[in-house]
C-alpha cells in the first residue's frame, strides 16, 4: 500500500506526487516556494527504514529538485510557469511541504493555454544540470526511433524521457539508421552520411577509411555517387534537384497552440498520467557523450555529460625538476642531495609566507603582544576588524622573526608586499565615499542581492571589495533593525494599553500570514491595494512589508511579482479627485485590470516586472535590460531607442557602444571630441570625461568625425545619412558662421556651434546645456491646415509638428510639455526616433553622398562674404585670365570696378603675403 502523508492544508500527498517546499519565512529570506517532486518518505535521522507491517515514523523526505530559469540565468523569463527539471535530489525535512502541485513534460499538455490559467500547474521541456551549469533538451523516449531494437526496448521500458543536447535531438527522431555496407546500426560519433543518395556508412566502412568527418559546412559522397555524377558531367545531363520538395523528415510534427479545452475529464487525465521512473527517476541522459550500449547496464550512471578535461589541451605538464648528483661527502657523515634548479623548490622558506607564528610564543610574549596592539590604534573598529588584526599578526610574526622588538611594528602604512606579486597591495579596502555608498544602495534597490548587478552600477569598485562591503552593510543594517526592535519592545512593555501593529499566528507558512490589518491602513507592497482578507510578509525592497492575497500567493507560488510604482502625479489645484480602489487580482482579466488601475488623469500605470533592470544615463530611469542597453567595456548604459542601436537578444550582454567598438575597428578617427562642441585645453578627451552621461553617445561624421548624439539632434541643419541607426552625420559646414563665432553664456568659449534658448536669448553649447540641467525635449505645436509643406506627425495622441526644444533651468515655469528624449508611444517608439524619422533623414534617394556633399559646397561658396553680389552682371568675367568660369568671382581690393575669379584672386593673395 502506497504510503500517503497529509499536509497542513488537508493535502494528502504520496511518492511521486509534485509538492511546494519551502523553509521558515526567517530562514529562506523572502524566496519563493520551491518545487519538487517527492521520491521517497524517510524515517528520523540515525534510524533504519523498518521493512515489517508495523506503522511507520516519517519526518523526512527526499525530494527532486525542479528550477526557475531566473534561478540559474539573469535572463527574464516571461511565463512564470516554466521550470527546468534537474537530476538532483535533497533531504529536507517533512514539515517543509506546504502544498501540492501539478509538473508534467510539455509534450504531453494538449493545451498549454488552458493548463497555465489553472492554479498550481507548471510544465517543463528542458533540464538543467547543476554541476557543469548546462541546459539540455528534454524529449519522450517514444520519439527515439534511431537506436537498435534492443536497446530501444530497453529505454522504453525503464524510462519515459531522454536528455540530449539540442544538436543531437534530431538524429535521435530520425529513423533507424544502418550502414550500407554491413547493415549494422551507425552511432552518430562514427557515422557519415552521403550528400546525394542519404544513406549512411561506418567510417571504417568505407574504402578507403575516413579518419575525420568534413569539416563544417562542407558535404560528402559515397563512390557510387561520385562516378555517377561524374559521368552525368561528361554528358551534359545533370539534373538539378527542385528546390521547392522539402525531404520528408520522421521528426514529431510541430506543437500547435491548441484550442481552449473544455474537456475536464481530458485535464484530470493530463494530471494523472502515468510516468515511468527507474530506481526514483523519469529520465537518464542519452547524447552526444552516451555509449548507447551502456544503456543496458541497470546501474550506469544517468547523468549529463561533458567532453572530457584530460589531456594536454586543458593540463599543463611539467617537466620535473633537474637535479645534480655530485654532493660533498663528509667522513662520516651520509651525502645530502641538493637541488639545483633554475627555480627554487616549492614548499621552502623562500616560496612561503608566514602568516603567524602567536602558537609558537610564550604566554608572556603573547601577554605583552596584546599590549603593543591595542597601542597600535585608536579606532576602537579596528580592533574588531578581521583585515586589520590579519595584518597586524603578520607584522608582529615578521619582526618576531627577523628578531627585531615589538616597538618596530608600524600600521600606519596600508599596504604590504606578498610574494607572486608585482607590486604592493592593500590589506583593507579604502574608505567608501558618500557618492559609492549612494550608487551601492541604488543597486541593492534594484538588483536585491545580485552583487555582479551592483557592482556594474558602482563601476569604481572591484568585485571582491563590493562582496565586503555587503557583508559589513548587512550587518550594520540587521544592527539597527535589532536596536528598533528593542526600543518597540521596550515601548509596547511599558504601555500595556497599546495593542501591537500585527498579530502572527502561526500557519502554514511559519508566521509569513499577517490576519490583523494594520493601524496605518498600508497598502500592498505591489497593487497597492487596501482591501485583502489575508495579507502576506513580503520581500525585502517593497514599498511596504505586506502584500495582499493575490500578490502573496503570487509571488510564492510563482515568483511573479508586477509591482505598480508610486507616482506622485501633480494635479491641477481646485479639482476634486474621488479616490479609487486600487489593485485588482493579478489572475483576473487583463481589460478590468486595466481599468480599476486608471488613476486620475485617465493614463494607467506602466507595469514594472522584477527582472534585472538598469538606469538610463539620458532619462535616469530604470528600463529592462535590452530596452536599456549597456557596454561591455566601459558600462554606458542608455534606452537603445535614444542612441539608434537595434541588438538581439544574444547580443545583449556583449554590445559595444560606438567608441569603444572604433578602438577596435577603428573605422572613424581616434579623436573622439565632437566637431560641434569647443576644443577644451585638457589632456583628457571627451570620452574619459563623460563617460557616466549620455554625452557618451557619439556618432561618426561622413568625415570620419565625431558628434555627440544630442549636438546633432539638436541643430536643426545636421542630418543623418541612416536615421533608424544614426549613423554618418551630414551638413554640418551648412551651420551659418555666425552660430559658430558666439560665445556661450556658460562655458565662456567660442569655437563649437551655440543654439538659442527656446524662451530667452541665451546662447550656449549643446553639450554645455546638457551639463547644466536644462531642460531638453521634444513639444508637439499644432499647425495649420493650409500649410502644404509642414510635416504633421502624432506622437501619444497629439497631433502637429514636432519641435525640438532646449530651455534654461530658470524657465521651469515654463507651459511647454515637452515630452523627454527616452519617453515612448504605444508603438515603442522613442521622441527622438519619431522627430528623427520624420525631419532629420537626409535625401539619399535624390543623389549620392558625394554629390550631397558638393551640392552642399556650392551653396557656400555662393553665399561667401567676398563674392559679388547680385547687382553684378550676371555672367561676371575676369579682369586677368577673361575666364567666365569659377565656383566664385571677387572685386579688387584697389580697384573695386575690376572682377577676379578664384584662381587669379588666390595667386595674387599669395604673391602679397610672400612680399610681405
Amino acid at each position: 500500500m502506497a504510503v500517503q502523508f497529509s499536509l497542513k492544508n488537508g493535502d494528502k500527498v504520496k511518492v511521486n506526487d509534485h509538492v511546494y517546499c519551502s523553509p521558515p519565512w526567517s530562514v529562506r529570506d523572502g524566496t519563493p516556494y520551491s518545487v519538487a517532486r517527492i521520491m521517497e518518505f524517510l524515517p528520523p535521522e540515525g534510524t533504519t527504514k523498518d521493512k515489517g507491517k508495523a506503522k511507520e515514523i516519517y519526518t523526512r523526505v527526499r525530494l527532486a529538485w525542479y528550477y526557475r530559469p531566473s534561478d540559474v540565468s539573469d535572463r527574464p523569463v516571461a511565463d512564470s510557469r516554466l521550470l527546468l527539471a534537474a537530476i538532483y535530489s535533497e533531504v529536507c525535512d517533512i514539515n517543509q511541504l506546504r502544498s501540492r502541485c501539478y509538473v508534467i513534460h510539455r509534450d504531453k499538455i494538449t493545451d498549454l493555454a488552458g493548463w497555465k490559467k489553472r492554479p498550481d500547474r507548471f510544465y517543463f521541456n528542458r533540464l538543467f544540470d547543476p554541476y557543469i551549469k548546462k541546459e539540455f533538451e528534454v524529449i519522450q523516449a517514444t520519439d527515439v526511433r534511431n537506436l537498435p531494437d534492443h536497446i530501444r526496448q530497453v529505454l522504453l521500458s525503464r524510462y519515459e524521457y531522454v536528455v540530449a543536447e539540442k544538436d543531437v535531438v534530431p538524429d535521435l527522431t530520425d529513423i533507424l539508421r544502418l550502414c550500407a555496407t554491413c547493415s549494422q546500426w551507425c552511432a552518430n560519433p562514427d557515422t557519415v552520411g552521403c550528400d546525394r543518395c542519404k544513406k549512411f556508412f561506418h567510417m571504417g566502412c568505407v574504402q578507403p577509411p575516413l579518419l575525420a568527418k568534413p569539416s563544417r559546412g562542407y558535404g560528402w559522397t559515397c563512390a557510387p555517387c561520385s562516378r555517377r555524377h561524374e559521368e552525368e558531367v561528361d554528358n551534359h545531363e545533370i539534373h538539378h534537384l527542385n528546390p521547392t520538395t522539402k525531404p520528408k523528415s520522421n521528426a514529431p510534427a510541430p506543437r500547435g497552440r491548441g484550442r481552449p479545452r473544455k474537456d475536464r475529464s481530458l485535464a484530470e487525465k493530463e494530471e494523472n498520467v502515468d510516468i515511468k521512473y527507474f530506481k526514483m527517476w523519469p529520465f537518464r541522459y542519452f547524447g552526444q557523450y552516451t555509449v548507447a550500449e551502456d544503456t543496458l547496464d541497470s546501474d550506469d550512471l544517468i547523468f549529463p555529460r561533458a567532453a572530457t578535461r584530460v589531456g594536454p589541451k586543458y593540463q599543463a605538464a611539467i617537466p620535473p625538476l633537474a637535479e645534480t648528483a655530485s654532493p660533498a661527502k663528509d667522513s662520516g657523515n651520509s651525502p645530502q642531495p641538493q637541488n639545483l634548479s633554475e627555480g627554487e623548490e616549492r614548499g621552502g622558506s623562500h616560496t612561503i609566507e608566514v602568516l603567524s607564528i602567536v602558537n609558537s610564543l610564550t604566554d608572556e610574549e603573547v601577554a605583552e603582544l596584546e599590549e603593543w596592539k591595542a597601542a597600535l590604534t585608536r579606532k576602537s573598529e579596528e580592533l574588531h576588524s578581521v583585515d586589520w588584526l590579519s595584518e597586524a599578526i603578520r607584522r608582529f610574526s615578521h619582526a618576531y622573526l627577523i628578531n627585531r622588538g615589538w616597538s618596530t611594528v608600524d600600521m600606519s602604512v596600508p599596504t604590504r608586499a606578498e610574494k607572486w606579486k608585482k607590486g604592493e597591495v592593500r590589506y583593507t579596502d579604502r574608505e567608501w565615499t558618500a557618492e559609492e555608498v549612494a550608487a551601492f544602495e541604488d543597486g541593492i534597490l534594484v538588483h536585491g542581492a545580485e552583487l555582479r548587478a551592483v557592482h556594474d552600477e558602482i563601476c569604481t569598485r572591484a568585485m571582491p571589495e563590493v562582496v565586503r562591503f555587503y557583508g559589513h552593510w548587512k550587518n550594520s543594517k540587521l544592527k539597527q533593525e535589532n536596536i528598533r526592535a528593542r526600543e518597540r519592545a521596550a515601548t509596547i512593555q511599558g504601555d500595556e494599553d497599546e495593542e501591537p501593529t500585527f498579530e502572527v499566528p502561526m500557519s502554514d507558512d511559519e508566521g509569513s500570514i499577517v490576519r490583523a490589518q494594520s493601524k496605518a491602513n498600508s497598502s500592498c507592497g505591489a497593487c497597492r491595494t487596501r482591501d485583502s482578507e489575508t495579507w502576506w510578509r513580503a520581500p525585502k525592497g517593497l514599498a511596504t512589508d505586506i502584500l495582499c492575497d493575490p500578490c502573496g500567493t503570487n509571488w510564492r507560488k510563482y515568483a511573479d511579482l508586477n509591482v505598480r510604482p508610486i507616482r506622485e502625479d501633480i494635479l491641477p489645484t481646485g479639482k476634486k479627485v474621488v479616490e479609487k480602489r486600487e489593485g485588482t487580482p493579478l489572475n483576473g482579466p487583463s481589460a478590468k485590470r486595466i481599468k480599476s488601475s486608471v488613476t486620475a488623469n485617465g493614463t494607467p500605470p506602466p507595469v514594472v516586472s522584477a527582472a534585472p533592470q538598469l538606469r538610463c544615463l539620458a532619462c535616469q530611469k530604470n528600463g529592462p535590460v535590452g530596452k536599456v542597453i549597456k557596454c561591455s567595456q566601459c558600462h554606458f548604459r542608455v534606452h537603445a531607442g535614444s542612441c539608434g542601436v537595434s541588438v538581439d537578444k544574444g547580443a545583449v550582454e556583449s554590445w559595444l557602444c560606438e567608441l569603444c567598438n572604433n578602438e577596435k575597428t577603428q573605422e572613424a578617427s581616434l579623436d573622439t571630441d565632437c566637431a560641434l562642441c569647443p576644443r577644451r585645453k585638457s589632456k583628457k578627451t571627451s570620452t574619459s570625461r563623460d563617460a557616466d552621461s549620455f554625452l557618451r553617445a557619439a556618432k561618426p561624421t561622413e568625415g570620419q568625425g565625431w558628434v555627440h548624439v544630442l549636438c546633432a539632434v539638436f541643430s536643426p541643419e545636421v542630418t543623418f545619412s541612416d536615421v533608424s541607426h544614426l549613423r554618418l552625420v551630414e551638413g554640418i559646414s551648412t551651420i551659418p558662421r555666425a552660430r559658430w563665432s558666439t560665445r556661450c553664456t556658460l562655458c565662456g568659449e567660442t569655437g563649437g556651434a551655440v543654439l538659442r534658448c527656446s524662451d530667452c536669448v541665451r546662447e550656449y553649447h549643446v553639450s554645455c546645456a546638457w551639463k547644466n540641467g536644462h531642460r531638453f525635449g521634444f513639444e508637439i505645436q499644432p499647425v495649420r491646415s493650409h500649410r502644404r509643406d509642414a510635416v504633421v506627425i502624432t506622437f501619444r495622441g497629439e497631433t502637429g509638428n514636432m519641435v525640438p526644444i532646449v530651455s534654461c533651468q530658470e524657465h521651469e515655469t515654463s507651459k511647454r510639455e515637452l515630452y523627454d528624449v527616452c519617453e515612448t508611444d504605444d508603438t515603442g517608439e522613442t521622441a527622438l526616433q519619431v522627430y528623427c524619422r520624420t525631419y532629420k533623414q537626409a535625401p539619399v534617394s535624390q543623389a549620392h553622398a558625394l554629390l550631397r556633399k558638393a551640392r552642399r559646397l556650392d551653396s557656400i561658396l555662393n553665399a561667401h562674404a567676398d563674392a559679388v553680389d547680385g547687382n553684378a552682371d550676371p555672367e561676371p568675367q575676369c579682369d586677368l585670365c577673361a575666364t567666365q568660369y569659377s565656383p566664385c568671382f571677387y572685386r579688387s581690393k584697389y580697384y573695386p570696378d575690376r572682377v577676379h575669379c578664384h584662381k587669379c584672386y588666390c595667386s595674387q593673395q599669395s604673391k602679397a603675403i610672400n612680399q610681405s
